[in-house]
């Protein structure tokens, strides 16, 4: 209807404006009927406009209010706790959050106030938007999901205005459960080059978290992967007063997710679940679901039967490393990739013998790698100042077993990458972790008051030249092994960690007869 009045309203200035032409002398029938053609033309032109203009503010008045809507009754039920592997302690928080949304009459004699907001945060993939999912399948309730990204704009004033559109929803649909994900990208903390956008979207989230109330029977959820990136403000008691950890599972965890991942798949009898969950260290949840469909498609694409062992092998390694690419290497190249990663194999086989090593390969692999050597590290809560360093030796391995079977001039650039994780390490070590000089000192923590790192740079080069010395060392008294190592890998091209470990063993095991 506004639309039809805009155009007509166009129509009429471009009439009035043709009658001004037509008050002039009309000297003959083609100058009218030119006269006319242009009146008409004028007030096309007018209705083009006036309807194009009513697009436009019709278009940013819905991005302003763009919030969508509860997922359907069906939705919810479909996702419940059931549906959540591992996550116990997660769980039992939430739980409380749950009869809160079921029965908020029962704490509300009792004078108790549940949080105005929750905040999960872990690593991606661990289940985070899935345990908020859960939580409003179990109560019942509506779902509304964000993320903190739909909230920004370049516009000043659109993030805010989504914001009150949200929580207006959210208060008309009685109790209910709101997420935002990634709410970092929202509630980053403010400083100097923080925008005005993003200051006043903040700003309004600020304001309706502290200005409803939990009797309303809104929780609000919020997921991030980066805790320390939120503004202060956001975590304050009133706001976001509960925090919970979401972190990767251990080993009985994975394997949970993984039987449950496992339920609507058909498995061959040599599958062995509980070995894969104790290879998939580090694994999250999203990882392990991604392993198993990566498994269920090769034996698809093989369809004779079921998802067996080699399946899972190959779904493995092309998760963690990438797939295998055909080897296009010369023979010098093979020689100088197959003494590089058997430099790893070795060093971590007699550095870190807890730590079980799955393969070995020549084979170019995603993500740009010539080869690799996959370890799988010992699961642990602490790490210590000598595994660090264990691992920085590990790191160097490939480089100096460059240097001992080829000189300085034959070195490559395959170690790039090894040699800067390794400085990445030496760095935390120097000034986060007081691991190197003094004990008890951050040097990052210091800069951060009282200016630049003084010889932070010199110390990080001292403790990796020490401990490449140590290294190259170490790899000199045991070239035989080495030798032995690699030979065998120019000829496999792969081999499994059994039997890296067997060839490694065997080498070891005669040198030190030798020796004796």
């Amino acid at each position: 209807m506004k639309r039809t009045s805009a155009i007509l309203t166009s129509l009429a200035i471009a009439l009035a404006f043709g009658g001004t032409l037509l008050s002039f002398t009309i000297e003959s029938a083609a100058t009218q009927r030119a006269l006319i053609a242009q009146i008409l033309v004028f007030a096309a032109l007018g209705g083009v406009i006036a309807s194009t203009a009513l697009r436009s503010r019709s278009g940013r008045a819905h991005a302003v209010g763009a919030v969508r809507g509860a997922i359907t009754a069906a939705q919810r039920q479909s996702c419940n706790f059931s549906n959540v592997a591992a996550n116990e302690q997660a769980i039992e928080s939430l739980m409380e959050l749950k009869d809160y949304l079921r029965q908020p009459s029962k704490y509300a004699r009792y004078g108790a106030r549940m949080p105005r907001g929750v905040l999960l945060y872990g690593p991606p993939g661990t289940g985070k938007t899935l345990l908020a999912r859960a939580l409003a399948g179990e109560a019942g309730v509506p779902f509304f999901a964000l993320s903190g990204s739909d909230f920004v704009e370049k516009y000043v004033g659109v993030g805010a205005g989504r914001v009150r559109e949200l929580f207006k929803k959210a208060r008309k649909a009685g109790r209910c459960v709101v997420f935002i994900d990634e709410i970092d990208a929202l509630g980053r903390r403010r400083d100097d080059a923080s925008s005005d956008e993003r200051d006043q979207t903040l700003n309004a989230l600020l304001s309706e978290m502290s200005g409803f109330y939990t009797a309303d029977g809104v929780i609000v959820l919020a997921a991030t992967n980066r805790l320390e990136a939120l503004d202060p403000a956001l975590l304050r008691p009133g706001r976001f007063d509960r925090q919970i950890e979401v972190g990767l599972p251990d080993r009985a965890q994975r394997l949970c997710i993984l039987k449950l991942h496992g339920e609507n798949k058909r498995f061959e009898p040599d599958v062995n679940l509980e070995e894969l969950a104790a290879r998939t260290v580090s694994f999250s949840g999203a990882s392990l679901e991604s392993l198993l469909n990566e498994a269920a498609m090769l034996a698809a694409m093989r369809d004779d039967g079921g998802i067996g062992k080699r399946d899972l092998e190959t779904a493995f390694f092309k998760t963690v490393a990438g797939a295998d690419r055909r080897i296009t290497a010369t023979m010098a190249e093979r020689r100088s990739i197959a003494a590089h990663e058997s430099g790893h194999a070795l060093a971590s086989r007699l550095l870190s013998p807890e730590n079980r090593l799955a393969r070995v390969s020549i084979l170019p692999a995603g993500r740009g790698a010539a080869g690799y050597n996959l370890c799988i590290p010992a699961e642990r809560v602490m790490v210590t100042k000598r595994d660090m360093e264990r691992q920085i030796c590990v790191l160097l391995a490939g480089r100096a077993a460059e240097q001992l079977c080829f000189g300085d001039d034959a070195l490559t650039a395959g170690a790039s990458s090894d040699i800067a994780r390794a400085t990445d390490l030496a760095a935390a070590m120097v000034t986060e972790l007081g691991m190197a000089g003094a004990p008890a000192v951050s040097l990052k923590a210091l800069s951060q008051r009282c200016g630049a790192q003084q010889g932070a740079a010199k110390q990080c080069e001292e403790l990796l030249d020490g401990l490449y010395a140590q290294t190259r060392s170490l790899l000199q008294a045991h070239i035989g092994a080495l030798m032995a190592l690699s030979e065998t890998l120019i000829k496999a091209e792969a081999l499994t960690g059994e039997e890296a470990t067997a060839i490694l063993d065997r080498a070891l095991s005669n040198e030190t007869q030798k020796s004796a």
